[in-house]
């Protein structure tokens, strides 16, 4: 499968270090943290596949999504230290364990190797059914989606997504190849035979659900050189939540690594 070519945001110099963002996401999400750490190192933030202004296609698996990043880092300089939040945290768990030659660390925020059974239908529902060419303006995309999504935070979130352009509002997430490979984002691959020993970083928010206590025998197995963290205060989007704490955490994990 042709891996694509991400869109990117490159700051500083120095040694390369790649920021994935999650699901429904994309690379202007980690705009401060990228700020913080490209005083001292070279950060690309990436959209992946399906999101923000890189390509579509109808593969959305961890596998494409790495092939994607496995390029990005090719054309640059060496190894990179990769970050990835939720999705792109597997994504780049992926990566480590299939190209562990150009991952120099890893750091895994907010999520672990293993399936979830979060529902997601009901976003992509609302958003595959908002009316995008009958409405102008954001706020009224907002008050529509309301009908079915309650919470603020999370519609401005995902309206995110919604772009202006001279033909008027567009989506510039692929809700359908997103819908359709649900599965397999909420899964991971299986690797029995893998395992990453450079040093790794598992990040999470104290608040969060998503890695819990049952998923350390998972990720000492794939990942030996487990450094954890929490990130006190901080829900899921945890660099949303507390931006400062997250770029303190990682800027000590990469320190570390001399």
């Amino acid at each position: 499968m042709t891996a694509l070519d991400l869109a990117i945001t490159e700051l500083g110099d120095g040694s390369p270090v790649v920021i994935l963002h999650g699901l429904f996401g994309r690379r202007r999400n980690w705009a401060q943290v990228q700020r913080d750490l490209a005083t001292r190192q070279r950060v690309v933030a990436a959209d992946l596949r399906n999101h923000g202004e890189s390509p579509w296609s109808d593969s959305m698996t961890y596998e494409a999504m790495a092939d994607d990043v496995a390029q990005l880092i090719n054309v640059g300089p060496g190894p990179a230290i990769v970050i990835g939040h939720s999705m792109g945290g597997k994504a780049a768990m992926t990566l480590a364990l299939t190209r562990p030659e150009i991952v120099r660390a890893l750091a895994v925020i907010d999520i672990a190797p293993v399936t979830y059974d979060h529902d997601y239908d009901g976003y992509i529902r609302a958003m595959q059914s908002l009316p995008v060419a009958d409405i102008e303006r954001r706020s009224d995309a907002d008050r529509y989606l309301a009908e079915s999504i309650a919470e603020p935070g999370i519609r401005a979130f995902l309206l995110q997504n919604l772009a202006q352009t001279a033909d008027g509002l567009v989506w510039q997430v692929n809700l359908d190849a997103i819908a359709a490979a649900m599965p397999a984002i909420l899964s991971f691959p299986d690797f029995p035979d893998a395992r990453y020993d450079g040093p790794t970083l598992f990040m999470r928010g104290e608040k969060s659900d998503y890695i819990r206590a049952d998923h350390a025998a998972t990720i000492e197995r794939l990942f030996p050189d487990t450094t954890h963290t929490s990130i006190a205060g901080a829900g899921h989007w945890v660099h949303a939540d507390k931006p400062g704490e997250v770029t303190a955490g990682l800027s000590e994990f990469m320190a570390s690594l001399g």
